[in-house]
């Protein structure tokens, strides 16, 4: 294939990949924990670190992570203290988030709006091999993170206060997915963009939520679903010449519908099956009572 022969896009066939595994990995936590719009937030804040890196004359990627890492535990902190004003103060910080990498960018030499725009949208083509390493590192992080400690991670996601009783360190555990979930932003950013990343978070694990009934089987269907919009995405944003991000997320909402359709059908199978059983079971005593 003529798209596989070009340097440019083995990178963001590559990136495109990593990215597709690693947002629905994390996402999946997020869900459950009901901060879908996390990644969100966190996109807003890392637009500083975007900002900071041209600045600075450094990898846009390498800073966007320290960025990223501390306003996730800030955010985190926030969330666990439960303070009176806590969405006030989560609401500046996501909006000086943004505000800073606007100015640190207008006041960097190399900045301009064509910059901010390919970080905002996402622009997979420009995917230098600096960025590749870099989004290989932090993918690696997360995959490790979701995986190894998916036991752990999932008893906190669902009962914060029963992960407590059975000696789970859960304030640790609740500030690794935040700094997992700004890890994948980053390695987002350059796919699908910082506006954009929180959808590709969200929408795989909705839609392989209609179908699978368990946490795992959940897992490895978002993960594929991600995995298939980014490349189908990525490819064809090439030959039709439209924007990756904007692509990649359309595709997904498009799964997220068939997968609906599809499971709407099941689901009142099931619920007829069940019923029947439950007559079934039903019967022999309404027959005793008489």
């Amino acid at each position: 294939m003529e798209i596989l022969d070009l340097p440019f896009m083995q990178r963001a066939l590559l990136a495109a990949f990593l990215v597709g595994i690693t947002a629905p990995a994390i996402g999946i936590y997020l869900v459950q924990r009901r901060q879908a719009l996390m990644g969100d937030g966190i996109g807003h804040v890392a637009l500083t670190g975007v900002g900071l890196g041209f600045l600075l004359n450094t990898s846009p990627v390498w800073t966007a992570t320290a960025v990223c890492v501390l306003g996730a535990v800030v955010m985190e902190l926030i969330r666990s203290y439960g303070k009176a004003r806590g969405d006030i103060a989560l609401a500046m910080l996501f909006y000086g988030g943004m505000a800073g990498g606007v100015m640190l960018m207008s006041l960097s030499s190399s900045g301009s709006s064509a910059n901010l725009t390919t970080y905002l949208f996402g622009s997979i083509t420009t995917v230098s091999q600096q960025d590749l390493v870099a989004i290989c590192i932090l993918a690696a992080f997360v995959v490790l993170t979701t995986l190894g400690l998916r036991r752990q991670l999932f008893a906190i996601c669902q009962d914060e206060e029963f992960a407590r009783v059975t000696g789970l360190p859960v304030r640790l555990l609740n500030l690794l997915v935040a700094v997992t979930a700004a890890v994948t932003v980053t390695v987002a950013m350059r796919v699908v963009g910082l506006l954009l990343v929180s959808a590709l978070m969200v929408i795989p694990v909705a839609a392989s939520q209609q179908i699978a009934r368990s946490f795992a089987t959940t897992f490895a269907m978002a993960v594929a679903v991600g995995v298939l919009v980014t490349l189908s995405g990525t490819v064809t944003s090439y030959y039709v010449d439209v924007p990756s991000g904007a692509t990649i997320v359309l595709m997904a909402i498009g799964v997220f519908i068939a997968l609906t359709v599809v499971a709407t059908p099941l689901a009142r199978r099931r619920a007829d099956r069940t019923a029947g059983a439950e007559r079934c079971t039903l019967a022999p005593e309404a027959d005793v009572q008489v």
